[in-house]
């Protein structure tokens, strides 16, 4: 009975680490929000590291060590922080900003695990409107295909840019 399940067990987690091996290796995450305010009022808010406590819902930790270099904003500025389990610790570049319609990022982290992602955000005028959107795009490492056979990348991530959108439009409409 023992050995029975035993096997069992053990042909489980065979099948659950063949199942993640078949996951796309890749993902996407994205958000987006309508503001009532210009791109060319938004833009500045992303386009500079220094800004994004005001709206970044990964600044969680009071105690974050952060490191700004390079440029003041725009393309070659850069941001590093070091922080609790919450916000681990990581890099980010801008690679490329077209004022006032797109700021291009690398993401890179460290811990809790180490992830090289690229980030995009996109301002498109809609009227009286401009419509935010944020981008996240990455390759799943073989852990990362059997955690996301358990909990979404996309949720999880989506409710942080969720956040994020809803504080960057309430900064901006001010």
């Amino acid at each position: 009975m023992l050995t029975t399940l035993a096997f069992l067990i053990v042909l489980l987690i065979a099948a659950v680490l063949v199942y993640a091996a078949t996951r796309p290796d890749n993902f996407r995450v994205l958000r987006s929000v309508s503001i009532q305010a210009a791109p060319e009022k938004i833009f500045p808010f992303i386009n500079d590291f220094r800004q994004w406590d005001a709206w970044t819902p990964y600044n969680k930790d009071p105690a974050m060590k952060k490191t700004y270099g390079g440029a003041a904003s725009g393309v070659g500025a850069t941001y590093a922080w070091e922080g609790n389990g919450q916000v681990g610790q990581g890099n980010i570049d801008i690679c490329a900003s077209t004022p006032p319609s797109m700021v291009a990022l690398n993401l890179n982290m460290v811990k809790p695990f180490a992830a090289k992602n690229q980030v995009e955000f996109t301002l498109q005028p809609k009227g009286d409107l401009t419509e935010v959107t944020w981008a996240m795009d990455g390759q799943h490492i073989f852990i990362g295909k059997v955690m996301g056979l358990f909990m979404s990348m996309d949720n999880m991530v989506g409710k942080d840019f969720e956040l994020g959108l809803a504080k960057l439009k309430m900064l901006a409409e001010k």
